[in-house]
């Protein structure tokens, strides 16, 4: 399983082969776009998880979000997010750590778990607020 390895395996690799193992989960995964999000989070019934390193967290973030770094999700998301049928909402910059993310969870039984294509650099683009510190 790709959970297993993860911390690891980012830690040691470079930006191609980040790019290619995230390739790789998202063709188990669902992504969504920024309208779609934008929609989601409108009916607050979701959580956003910010899955960035913390000083690209402190330099910008979406409003209301939970911040665990990609290493911390496999370790962490059980403290913070105990419902499994919780929807959620994983970004980064661009859409690769958010789609390791989202597969991580999805094997960890989350069953509501979606990435947001091109992540914050796509929603700060388009127009929509990113919080600064």
């Amino acid at each position: 399983m790709i959970f297993n390895t993860i911390k690891i395996k980012i830690e040691n690799m470079n930006h191609q082969e980040l790019v290619e193992l995230a390739q790789e989960s998202k063709t188990r995964i669902q992504e969504i776009t920024i309208d779609e999000a934008q929609k989601a989070i409108a009916e607050k019934d979701v959580i956003i998880l910010d899955v960035r390193e913390t000083d690209e967290y402190e330099s910008g973030h979406l409003a209301d979000t939970l911040h665990l770094s990609l290493g911390e999700v496999k370790e962490q998301i059980h403290n913070v997010i105990k419902d499994k049928s919780t929807k959620i909402i994983c970004y980064c910059g661009g859409g690769n750590r958010s789609a390791l993310a989202t597969d991580t969870l999805n094997q960890l039984g989350y069953e509501n778990v979606v990435s947001l294509m091109g992540g914050i650099t796509a929603w700060e683009n388009s127009g929509k607020e990113v919080i600064r510190n």
